[in-house]
């Protein structure tokens, strides 16, 4: 009797080697056949559910924006309301939720990288476009919402410009990101944390900002 084989099973052993192999060498490398012989698979049976490296791509994508929010929603959920917690606990759990898109340990790591060789991909390639900029406006409500509630809980300083506020953490985490991959040796993990507690912690209300320097968003 032929052995039963499940279809997302299956597709999601095809994506976690394709993200070994964008990791180790790069996307230009991540051919059907790359994939499958990373698999353990052949060809045939790769292309059974993707046609192309293209359709693989986008699903591998689409399967990555799905893990990342489904992780910060776990968080979201075991956080529960902000408004009761002190100040300086409300900047480092939005610290913590912020470090989801870090490159802070092996996972996180090869999530990151296979969106930077992917993004770079879609500015030149449209059919990779509406995927990137899904992912900067999913990255930019992120940051827009935790900097939202925690202005409404009176953790942030009065008067800051929200909109201004949301680009300049939105490009601080993009930094971080792009340079602990490319310049691992320049910026570790600790490095990563430090930077965006220290810039959360310039935003706090008076009386916030010390404990928030002393958290740790790993």
């Amino acid at each position: 009797m032929p052995k039963q084989v499940d279809p997302e099973a299956r597709r999601q052993e095809v994506v976690d080697a394709l993200f070994r192999v964008v990791v180790r060498e790069g996307l230009q490398r991540a051919s059907l056949r790359n994939v499958a012989d990373e698999a353990g698979l052949n060809i045939g049976s790769v292309r059974h559910y993707f046609a192309s490296q293209q359709e693989l791509m986008r699903f591998a994508m689409r399967a990555m924006l799905d893990r990342v929010g489904a992780r910060l929603r776990e968080r979201v959920a075991a956080i529960g309301d902000l408004s009761e917690r002190p100040h300086a606990e409300q900047l480092r759990l939005a610290a913590d939720l912020l470090a989801e898109l870090l490159p802070l340990d092996e996972r996180r790591r090869a999530e990151v990288t296979v969106f930077l060789d992917f993004d770079t991909a879609a500015r030149t390639d449209p059919a990779f476009a509406d995927l990137s900029r899904r992912t900067a406006e999913g990255a930019r409500e992120l940051v827009r919402r935790i900097l939202g509630r925690l202005a409404v809980t009176g953790a942030l300083r009065p008067g800051l410009d929200l909109d201004t506020e949301t680009e300049r953490l939105t490009s601080l985490v993009d930094g971080l990101g792009l340079n602990a991959v490319l310049h691992p040796g320049l910026l570790a993990p600790e490095g990563c944390t430090a930077v965006l507690t220290a810039h959360l912690a310039g935003l706090a209300a008076e009386g916030g900002a010390a404990g928030a320097a002393g958290g740790d968003a790993g």
